[in-house]
């Protein structure tokens, strides 16, 4: 059955879109600079671009793959979860977007997440506990949002974006294991004094290209957070079940009665979450990949007031 058209009221969000592109730019420039850098040190960088290509190919191709087996997802037909499968085929049908394939995680925590390089490949995951905390338009609500993403498009930004950063991650291990044996060039246990400050440059310029590359990444992984919480509200017209389930949601998670096991399982997704798997308020949450729970319902409370300014008009 084909799709219908989006509706002309859900726009694409021009705000994100913008977003995306300058963080790649600025991506870009970044990587270019670090690149000039190694070559005037006479890096030998080859072995390691080879390497993060094929790194970085695979988690390109096999993104869903990836995340669906860190979390021990098992992805499920018709029969075994018909109404989820109703719930994601409306949705996605009124959003036109091919239907995307569901995917059950056996975890306590209530949550969900999308992922894949494009809406021919994308995933929606739902965890066990979401069905024991969530209220059916709550649970509606969720998966717009999910949707909401692979209409944006920020999955496959986000796959290149971390790409980027997993480059320069694996440059500083590089340069930190050939300091501790013996260089990268110049020899087994033997460094000039030119050799040994082209070390060090190397280590401080990689360590900046990574820091750059995490804040930017961080900055677009809350505002696609916030532009999913829109795309939700528009889908399903009803912005507070969507604040109530970030809520309830957030709520469970931080009740402490959530085994520390889940949590652990969590860890390789959580930017992928809906709302993220993290206790208090530690140094994770400091530099969390979402915008706070108060921002977040404060938007959906606008815009419910909003819709309901205008049915009244």
């Amino acid at each position: 059955m084909r799709a219908q058209r989006r509706p002309r009221w859900f726009k694409p969000d021009t705000g994100l879109a913008m977003r995306m592109i300058v963080t790649m730019f600025l991506l870009g420039a970044v990587y270019v600079i670090f690149g000039t850098v190694l070559w005037y040190i006479g890096m030998p960088v080859y072995f390691l671009v080879l390497l993060a290509l094929v790194i970085g190919g695979v988690q390109f191709f096999f993104a869903d793959k990836i995340a669906l087996l860190s979390m021990g997802a098992r992805e499920v037909d018709e029969r075994e979860a018909p109404d989820l499968h109703n719930v994601i085929g409306r949705l996605a049908a009124q959003a036109n977007l091919p239907k995307p394939r569901v995917a059950i995680v056996n975890s306590s925590i209530p949550n969900a997440f999308a992922t894949g390089r494009d809406a021919k490949h994308a995933v929606v995951a739902v965890t066990t506990g979401i069905y024991d905390q969530l209220s059916p338009p709550e649970l509606e609500a969720v998966l717009a949002h999910e949707l909401t993403h692979i209409i944006n498009h920020d999955m496959l930004v986000m796959t290149i974006a971390t790409f980027f950063s997993m480059v320069a991650s694996l440059l500083v291990r590089n340069f930190l294991w050939a300091g501790m044996f013996g260089g990268y060039g110049g020899g087994y246990g033997r460094r000039n004094q030119d050799e040994e400050g082209s070390f060090f440059l190397a280590v401080l310029v990689s360590m900046a290209v990574y820091a750059v590359s995490f804040l930017l990444i961080r900055a677009l992984s809350r505002y696609r957070e916030l532009a999913a919480d829109r795309g939700s509200a528009l889908i399903t017209g009803a912005p507070e079940n969507l604040a109530s389930a970030l809520m309830r949601i957030s709520g469970t998670i931080q009740n402490g009665r959530i085994p520390d096991r889940d949590f652990r399982q969590a860890q390789t997704v959580n930017a992928l979450f809906i709302v993220p798997a993290l206790r208090g308020d530690t140094l994770a949450t400091l530099f969390s990949t979402h915008p706070s729970l108060e921002e977040r319902v404060a938007q959906l409370q606008a815009m419910q007031r909003q819709m309901e300014q205008t049915r009244n008009s």
